[in-house]
């Protein structure tokens, strides 16, 4: 079985997939999980300049309280997890902890709204991210 699975969160509703993913396939005692929340910096940037700062320091607070909620979820479910909350492009993120970390397996969320061959022939996350990484990679569907 995976020794070091890797969780990425965003309080999503195809974030919480993966999160109840993980729950679901009750990994053993002995198993590391680490549940990632990543803040894209992308969307803070703007021609010329940045955006303000307290938009950036409010959505970096929402996303570490979401981190907490993930974790704790997964605390009741008896799953002891290590929370991360980084910075940057998502897929050099997830990829660059994996490695760090010697992850076995990642999970992520997929929403329904696009057929998953479309994504990934567009370059979804999902796709980018099956060629950065070493570890294997689960795909929670959202239904």
């Amino acid at each position: 079985m995976y020794k070091k699975i890797l969780v990425a969160y965003n309080g999503t509703p195809e974030s919480q997939s993966a999160l109840h993913e993980c729950i679901r396939i009750n990994p053993p005692p002995s198993t590391e999980i680490h549940l990632l929340a990543v803040i894209q910096l992308c969307p803070y940037g703007m021609a010329g300049g940045y955006a303000p700062e307290l938009a950036f320091t409010t959505n970096s607070q929402m996303m570490e309280q979401e981190l907490e909620r993930g974790r704790a979820l997964m605390a009741d479910a008896g799953l002891d997890v290590v929370p991360h909350f980084q910075m940057g492009e998502p897929v050099e993120v997830i990829g660059a902890l994996a490695d760090a970390l010697g992850i076995d397996l990642i999970i992520v969320g997929h929403p329904r709204r696009k057929a998953l061959a479309m994504r990934w022939w567009r370059g979804s996350m999902d796709a980018l991210l099956i060629e950065r990484v070493k570890s294997s990679i689960l795909v929670a569907v959202h239904p």
